[in-house]
């Protein structure tokens, strides 16, 4: 799989909203946390990274590689290939274009990521 566009430097990105996507992970409401396990967690980054266009270009491959090493890192293993990967970052990018709500494109996340997953064996 090629790409014929570089990703911007990190510097170039709409400042604020990596930040403000990165905060989720600590949201509560009523002192509940609203994505209190790991998959869940990662399927928000990846909503928001794919559909809250954070960069100047390379959203979808951005949420690939954050979500993966999120993931990675949390002792979870990401059994799509990364051509499958990308198709479902489409996916999600293709509903926000259809004014798909964020809550619906998060639950597909969410069950795309659980179907797709395995914890590591240390």
């Amino acid at each position: 799989m090629e790409f014929d566009e570089p990703i911007p430097p990190f510097k170039d990105r709409f400042e604020g909203r990596l930040e403000s996507i990165l905060g989720t992970i600590s949201q509560t409401y009523n002192q509940e946390y609203l994505n209190p396990t790991v998959l869940e967690a990662a399927a928000n980054y990846f909503n928001l990274l794919v559909r809250s266009q954070t960069f100047r270009n390379g959203n979808k491959r951005m949420a690939i590689l954050f979500t993966h090493v999120f993931l990675l890192r949390n002792g979870v293993d990401f059994t799509l290939s990364y051509k499958e990967m990308y198709n479902f970052a489409v996916i999600i990018a293709k509903a926000s274009e259809q004014k798909i709500l964020m809550a619906d494109t998060k639950n597909l996340c969410q069950k795309i990521i659980s179907d797709f997953t395995t914890d590591r064996v240390n």
